[in-house]
């Protein structure tokens, strides 16, 4: 055992020594400025290894200790990690219409979520046989509209399920407020809004269920993860049955179950339908290292967005800039920026002229989800004309924000977009 800790010591010195040699300076103009960098370090690589070295890598101790802290840090009561943020919409949406549950979703029962969002809001809707109605969203702040909301309901309305996109708070009030009036499940999809708050509590503890994604290019990182949250604990305990072939082990109440079948081998006791789409201990190492350094990426992304958003106010007459809504903090999972119908350039000049810069840029997610092809193949509902959606598809993108950009490329960003316009408008 001495010599095994040794070697272990001896192995962490090295992950940390060869972390400390990743440093480059940033040349303008040379250096790309990707969507995202590598939120991890040495903490994070060595836990991973610590896991390989115990040759326990399937889901255990330390994805149950990020669980708690994540969900400590929500303000939430209940947390289950799952392998992906896709497949935790997938499982919190299965959750939401298993049998067990009542006043289920029905299949064929609707469920309103924005049409300008990411794929797999809307698929995992379609996945458990529910119908996407698709609304609108507010084109300052991409985030759903509450009164198309209201227009969208009707006696099948089961569930709303609104979208933080790119870390932008949705207005919550009025849409729990819409949900106790007509008696519908709400779903928060956070995947792109870890810490983002209103009026000091976070977003993730409003709805009766909410889902994180920790994909690579997320605020922080299990290279790929999701979770579950909610303070209803028979949601929780059953998202951890389905998780897992819908067995036994990891619920709370599995000595009392087995009791009740005690033919059957509690090892494997099936009481539900399942998938498998548990975390590794890989992944749960990495959360436990990342949820420290959360706040300050987040501090560092919103001095970066409060920065351009100065810089960039003057070309106001031909960009629509991203709003922050009073009493909220958005915790910018990109900086998104409108091109006005009216401008003398289009968005494909600007971003073609970006990318030649070394900025790298994308379209605000699937855009208008209405206008992509995969939609044809099922029934869904969309409520008016979805012209902001359609408008922020062809108009909008956005750019890099996050902890690896710093005074000297935020600054190289907005001289750049300056350049560009002044280019454009000059004469």
């Amino acid at each position: 055992m001495a010599k095994e800790n040794e070697i272990k010591e001896n192995i962490k010195q090295l992950v940390q020594d060869y972390f400390s040699l990743k440093t480059s300076e940033f040349i303008p103009g040379k250096t790309k400025i990707p969507l995202n960098v590598p939120s991890y370090g040495w903490e994070e690589t060595y836990e991973a290894i610590e896991s390989i070295l115990t040759t326990w890598v399937t889901m255990g101790e330390k994805v149950e200790k990020f669980e708690k802290k994540f969900a400590d840090y929500v303000g939430v009561e209940n947390a289950v990690m799952v392998n992906s943020g896709s497949t935790a919409n997938l499982l919190a949406l299965s959750v939401l219409t298993n049998p067990v549950i009542d006043n289920r979703i029905q299949n064929g029962e609707e469920i309103i979520t924005p049409a300008l969002t990411w794929s797999t809001t809307v698929f995992p809707i379609i996945n458990v046989n529910a119908m996407p109605v698709l609304v609108d969203v507010d084109p300052e702040t991409y985030t759903i509209d509450t009164t198309e909301v209201e227009k969208a309901i009707t006696d099948k309305t089961k569930a709303i399920m609104p979208v933080h996109i790119l870390g932008n708070p949705c207005n919550m009030k009025e849409i729990v407020q819409i949900a106790e009036e007509h008696g519908l499940f709400v779903i928060e999809d956070c995947c792109e809004a870890h810490g983002a708050e209103i009026n000091g509590k976070k977003v993730g503890s409003f709805g009766d269920i909410s889902t994180f994604s920790f994909f690579f290019s997320h605020h922080i990182s299990t290279i790929e993860g999701g979770m579950i949250l909610s303070n209803n604990r028979e949601y929780t305990e059953l998202a951890k049955s389905l998780r897992a072939h819908g067995w036994i082990r990891e619920l709370k109440d599995r000595n009392e179950i087995s009791k009740k079948y005690k033919e059957i081998d509690e090892r494997f006791l099936f009481i539900n339908l399942g998938y498998n789409v548990r975390p590794t201990e890989i992944q749960g190492a990495f959360g436990i290292h990342q949820i420290k350094k959360l706040d300050k990426f987040i501090e560092i992304r919103r001095n970066n967005a409060r920065y351009w958003a100065e810089k960039l106010k003057e070309y106001s007459d031909y960009l629509l800039l991203p709003k922050e809504r009073s009493g909220t903090k958005h915790v910018w999972f990109g900086y998104p920026v409108t091109v006005k119908p009216t401008a003398p350039f289009t968005r494909k000049e600007l971003v073609d002229f970006l990318e030649q810069k070394g900025i790298e840029t994308r379209p605000i997610m699937a855009g208008n989800m209405a206008e992509q092809p995969a939609m044809k193949l099922f029934k869904y509902r969309k409520v008016g004309n979805l012209s902001n959606s359609k408008n922020i598809m062809r108009n909008a993108f956005f750019f890099g924000n996050h902890q690896g950009i710093g005074k000297a490329e935020r600054e190289y960003i907005a001289d750049s977009i300056g350049k560009f316009i002044e280019q454009k408008t000059k004469g």
